[in-house]
């Protein structure tokens, strides 16, 4: 319980008053009105009932609605604040009698939101009494899932393409009979469909659909190096999360292909494991949504003996790289696993890199920057060699991109049929 503003002017005018009027009359108002601020607050000293829409579950960096109105109108009005933790924001956060706002979530995982602060003030907005309303909620936040539907719907109507790529659906090289069509450039020659070409005097192609079926795990390394940030515009998201992106765009575009999906995330020891199922994709999102980056070196042996002896599968491992030497135990891993598995080792691009080496120095401090910077490269080149070396295809792109490209390596061992 407490008394408002109004009542703090009406008894600053009763003392006020006492300078003109006898002190026994102004301290006898400054009274009344304090007893008819207890009397306001007391009635409304029971909480709002209130009708909260909220989401339960919300994708990183998207906006959703959230409502929360007083269910009846009751005496005097009602101020509602929805507290907020610090990974989440909500515009605006305050309202009176209904808050209607927009939510959004700047970090993976399971948060809470507290209950909603009530302020009632009575009719004669004298006195206000102080309310929790509601209950608590958790709210699941999920990686970037609109950019991860937008690539699969893009598969799914054969409009996919990487910048600079040809368009491209989930249509290839295969061995299933489709449909004959134009020829095109990019076309196998193997394709080609002489028969038809010769009876209708132009170039003409057999398409075949891809098997499906097929096995895709994705791999995530939840080691300390992922802890570094992305390098993405905002500057708040790490390498993880570049990485749980991508494996959600590959699990989502490997439902729309027919192919199984699964998943397994490591540090130091296996933290999640799901094996490849068909229309897996939510799975694989649920098991990856809440993990962090730990403090602790990867054991990339480990994890990938914890792939078992199970059929031949696309293995796209999401870690990142920096020198030959901290990525010698990925290389030594790999080249058993590449043995078995087809392999396609994905990382974020240091796009910080690359523009300081490009920028024109305006002083000798920036010449040693640059200069680190171009050593940084050089040394990123040589891993990638060193994994090519293994047998693994190597995927590096800018953290917005990371998981168009993974998708498009993904078709690309589905075309070439090795999986």
């Amino acid at each position: 319980m407490a008394p408002t503003a109004r009542t703090a002017a009406l008894v600053a005018a009763a003392a006020l008053g006492a300078l003109v009027a006898p002190p026994a009359l102004a301290a006898l108002i400054a009274l009344g009105v304090l007893a008819a601020a207890a009397a306001d607050a007391w009635s409304v000293r029971h909480p709002p009932a209130l009708d909260i829409d909220r989401p339960a579950a919300l994708s990183r960096g998207v906006a959703a609605s959230f409502t929360c109105r007083q269910r009846s109108p009751g005496p005097g009005r009602s101020f509602l604040r929805q507290p907020v933790p610090p990974d989440i924001s909500l515009t605006p956060s305050e309202g009176f009698d209904r808050l209607e706002g927009a939510i959004v979530a700047r970090r993976r995982g399971r948060h809470t939101l507290p209950r909603v602060a009530v302020r009632r003030e009575g009719p004669l907005r004298l006195g206000s009494w102080y309310h929790r309303a509601g209950e608590e909620a958790e709210v699941l936040v999920f990686p970037d899932l609109h950019a991860a539907r937008r690539l699969a719907i893009a598969v799914r109507r054969g409009r996919f393409a990487q910048q600079g790529g040809i368009a491209r659906g989930p249509l290839g090289l295969g061995t299933e009979f489709e449909s004959i069509r134009d020829y095109l450039p990019d076309d196998d020659i193997r394709s080609v469909n002489w028969s038809a070409t010769a009876r209708l005097g132009r170039p003409m192609s057999n398409r075949y659909r891809i098997e499906s079926d097929r096995d895709i795990v994705c791999v995530v390394d939840c080691g300390r190096l992922m802890a570094a940030p992305s390098g993405d515009v905002s500057g708040s998201y790490t390498r993880l999360d570049s990485a749980i992106d991508a494996a959600a765009a590959v699990a989502l575009v490997a439902d729309e292909a027919g192919d199984r999906c699964g998943t397994l995330a490591f540090d130091a020891a296996v933290l999640r494991a799901l094996r490849p199922r068909r229309n897996g994709g939510d799975a694989v999102v649920r098991a990856l949504f809440d993990l962090e980056p730990a403090p602790a070196d990867s054991d990339y042996a480990l994890a990938f003996r914890s792939l078992g002896e199970a059929k031949r599968a696309l293995v796209i491992v999401f870690t990142d790289v920096i020198e030959p030497v901290a990525a010698r135990p990925l290389v030594d891993a790999l080249g058993p696993l590449a043995r078995r598995h087809a392999v396609v080792v994905a990382f974020a691009a240091d796009t910080g890199l690359s523009d300081r080496a490009a920028h024109p120095p305006d002083s000798p401090l920036d010449v040693y920057r640059a200069s680190a910077a171009v050593s940084a490269i050089d040394q990123r080149r040589q891993v990638s060699a060193l994994l090519r070396s293994t047998g693994a295809e190597v995927v590096e792109a800018p953290p917005g991109a990371l998981g168009a490209a993974s998708v498009a390596a993904y078709l690309r061992a589905k075309a070439k049929a090795r999986l």
